[in-house]
């Protein structure tokens, strides 16, 4: 069909002319609409219909992830791109213009289902277990900034009219301005993949990180980013590439050990320990976790001090062998953890006294649990450190503990009340004084 110019149409009106382009118009107007009416109403429905119906899985993600809606408008813009050649009389920049712009939409629209395709394939291999713990969330991502960085330079050559490898040519003295702009992008890809293969964080994985006030699990991996959702159900978002120049700690490994573990101590105050006495080892002989114990330790010691300790010796009381309260209540905690059912006894347990200091000496509990669940651990740890202080006054021990105002106050109490058992001090006549 002969094409005028734009300024040469006006100058060279002609009703036949008008009549006949209106007429092509009108043509290329009702197939568009029949075209937009099929894949809208008839064929894009009768697809997803189709997608719910079957057993299939990944074809209900491609719906969701709206690959095939994304095409929807793919058929009406090649429809004007093609079908607007066919339109007589139209002016020559009109035709050109509008074929560049139905151009670069089908582009657009290519590049956008593109990604969306990228979407489902992450989706599809997430939703398989074997695949969870390794994320390509990541990878697609660079796939997608790809798609779109070669979409937009097809369409600045078709604006340009030039080929799109003049344009890649170029791109070599913009290397720097491509290096600034997708730096952290570049980084956190090179981390993401360091992360990946050597599967030091998957998702769903505890970790900390204090720098950024992280402290939860791990939701997603993405190109930038890393969410994690922390136990106040707050969300951090840090960058993928920190995770190289940061430390952090992952507790994953806690996690598929089956157990937590416990390392507490207890403060004593040193003033209160001390040898036991016959009586005090009959009573703690009632305990019964301790009675063989005790009984063993009984027939060591009357062994030492009756074959191994000289004759001239074994009147001192310091080189007899005896019982100690601390010693038999750190020997009575390693049995009773020996024998609770929500102690992992595969894993190291020890109780142990270390170095005291000014708050005492700490008697250190150093076990584990055998579940990783936090509110049952918290609540194991509880009930043992519960018994274990109110038992302290059985062995005769006291736990260290810094006075409070109340102890302050009942001291200066006890001081200031007169005590009936003393006697006043005899008055004394100021001339008596010694000089």
């Amino acid at each position: 069909m002969d094409a005028l110019p734009f300024a040469s149409w006006f100058d060279a009106f002609d009703p036949a002319r008008l009549y006949e382009a209106g007429t092509g118009l009108a043509a290329l107007i009702i197939a568009l609409a029949a075209i937009t009416l099929i894949t809208h109403r008839i064929a894009l429905p009768a697809l997803v219909a189709f997608a719910k119906r079957s057993s299939i899985g990944w074809d209900d993600i491609l719906v969701d992830q709206k690959v095939l809606d994304r095409l929807k408008n793919l058929p009406s813009v090649l429809a004007i791109q093609l079908g607007v050649t066919w339109v007589p009389h139209l002016p020559t920049g009109l035709t050109e213009a509008l074929r560049l712009t139905c151009l670069c939409l089908a582009v657009v629209m290519i590049a956008r289902s593109t990604s969306a395709l990228l979407s489902t394939f992450n989706e599809i291999h997430r939703r398989y277990s074997v695949n969870r713990d390794r994320p390509i969330k990541g990878y697609l991502q660079v796939i997608q900034v790809l798609v779109y960085c070669v979409a937009g330079i097809l369409i600045v050559s078709f604006i340009l009219d030039r080929s799109p490898l003049i344009l890649l040519s170029g791109l070599g003295a913009m290397t720097a301005v491509i290096m600034l702009v997708f730096r952290d992008s570049l980084l956190s890809l090179v981390a993401g993949i360091q992360l990946t293969q050597n599967d030091l964080i998957r998702v769903g994985d505890w970790i900390e990180m204090p720098q950024f006030n992280a402290d939860g699990d791990v939701t997603d991996i993405a190109l930038n980013v890393v969410t994690v959702q922390n136990w106040d159900r707050t969300i951090t978002v840090i960058p993928t590439h920190k995770f190289l120049e940061h430390s952090f700690k992952n507790w994953r490994g806690m996690q598929l050990s089956g157990g937590r573990r416990i390392m507490r101590s207890i403060h004593l105050d040193l003033s209160t320990v001390r040898y036991l006495t016959d009586d005090e080892i009959e009573d703690l002989r009632q305990i019964r976790v301790l009675r063989p114990y005790i009984d063993q330790k009984l027939h060591d010691i009357s062994q030492h001090n009756a074959h191994d300790l000289p004759e001239e010796f074994a009147a001192h009381p310091v080189n007899q062998r005896r019982l100690t309260n601390l010693g038999t209540l750190r020997a009575y905690i390693g049995l009773f953890l020996r024998q609770h059912k929500n102690i992992h006894q595969d894993m190291t347990l020890m109780v142990r006294q270390l170095e005291p200091d000014a708050h005492g000496v700490p008697l250190q509990i150093y076990t584990f649990t055998n579940t990783t669940v936090w509110a049952e651990y918290e609540a194991i740890q509880g009930d043992i450190f519960d018994h274990l202080l109110a038992t302290l006054p059985r062995f005769g021990l006291r736990a260290y503990q810094r006075p409070s105002g109340h102890d302050i106050t009942r001291g200066a109490l006890t001081l200031a009340s007169p005590d009936p058992s003393r006697k006043p001090a005899a008055s004394r006549d100021p001339a008596d004084a010694p000089l």
